[in-house]
């Protein structure tokens, strides 16, 4: 045997030796979810809007809730339309004082060239899209980009934020074509153990949703596909308890109703995506376990149309709902709403308003929903 082949032998004898020690040292995720404290209901009852913003002209668009300490960040994209190259994301911080809940540093938190600058490596970004926290990692958020095509041709990256915009960011793989078509919208699920979830979806040919699972280094360990009826997108998933949920879905297809799927191995696996019960004219909702079996959700739930937004509430895991308040009763319509739980127990909800010429920032409490 020559020099050169046992050199070969004992490089792969090295490589097989290194990849045995990493399969042995590898805790493997735990799929049992991290079910929250019940919302409280002390206090008097609450609902005040505490953020409103309409553009001229253009499109300002799929508001997304941050939690902070004191209060919370709203970011959405803005621009002259969706998907356009003048889109960036813009932000304002909303903390209550003395005087009850007061907006500051309304500005533009990411543009397409400082995110392309912080890639590594770098690259162009043409637009941007839907933008949510990441819970897992402070100061971090999870941004649909777009470097060629349309959104069916979108990534998801991991972005950290700095004072003044991105410091720096790596696009999530998810997929081996091209790792492209995967787009985020609803926010991140806990699981026991400290590791998170991220709802996303893909959106190119056969749409489906996906649960992107983390370990607690941030590194993507696994994925779970909901499909089934019609094309499921945007996932919003509500643990019920360590190994139940339920993932409600937009029909992109559409078909007139709110797509379902469920969980009853804490994320593993989901069942076929089918229609529920609820009228859905293809838009996303935005849904908050309160405890109990009681679910919080903001959804079109009109037949005859996909602008009308109600805020419902379901005693049974989702099984039956009645509406709690309609929003923007005036005829402005509404959609693409989020809701999450702030630092304190109340709740943040934004929608967007119009077509998608604005938005809307209320906060709510569990003794509000408990009067209703």
């Amino acid at each position: 045997m020559g020099a050169a082949q046992l050199a070969i032998l004992c490089l792969m004898a090295l490589s097989l030796g290194l990849s045995a020690w990493a399969v042995a040292r590898d805790v493997p995720p735990v799929w049992r979810f991290a079910v929250p404290e019940a919302v409280p209901e002390t206090g008097a009852p609450r609902f005040e809007t505490v953020f409103q913003y309409d553009v001229a002209a253009g499109h300002a668009h799929s508001a997304s809730v941050v939690v902070t300490d004191g209060g919370f960040d709203v970011l959405w994209f803005e621009g002259s339309a969706e998907a356009q190259a003048d889109v960036d994301i813009h932000g304002v911080s909303l903390r209550r004082g003395p005087e009850g809940w007061a907006g500051t540093g309304r500005d533009v938190r990411i543009t397409r060239g400082a995110l392309g600058r912080a890639m590594d490596p770098a690259q162009l970004v043409v637009t941007l899209g839907n933008t949510v926290e990441n819970e897992a990692a402070p100061g971090h958020v999870f941004a649909t980009v777009v470097s060629v095509g349309g959104w069916a041709m979108a990534s998801v990256a991991d972005v950290k934020m700095g004072t003044g915009g991105p410091v720096a960011a790596r696009k999530l793989t998810l997929s081996p074509f091209l790792n492209r078509s995967h787009l985020v919208k609803s926010p991140m699920v806990e699981f026991a153990g400290g590791s998170m979830g991220l709802p996303a979806y893909f959106e190119m040919g056969a749409a489906h949703g996906v649960l992107v699972r983390f370990g607690r280094d941030g590194r993507v360990r696994d994925t779970a596909r909901m499909a089934g009826a019609g094309q499921p997108i945007q996932p919003m998933v509500v643990p019920l308890g360590e190994t139940r949920a339920v993932a409600w879905l937009r029909d992109f297809a559409p078909s007139g109703r709110l797509l379902a799927s469920y969980s009853e191995d804490g994320g593993r696996t989901w069942s076929e995506v089918v229609p529920s019960d609820m009228p859905n004219r293809s838009a996303p909702v935005a849904a908050l376990g309160l405890g109990g079996g009681r679910i919080l959700m903001a959804a079109n739930d009109d037949p005859e149309g996909g602008d009308r937004l109600r805020l419902l509430l379901s005693d049974d895991e989702g099984d039956s709902w009645r509406v709690l308040r309609e929003l923007e009763p005036n005829g402005a319509g509404a959609r693409y709403p989020m809701l999450r739980r702030l630092d304190g127990g109340e709740i943040a909800l934004a929608y967007s308003v119009g077509n998608k010429t604005g938005l809307r920032a209320h906060v709510l409490n569990g003794a509000w929903v408990a009067a209703q």
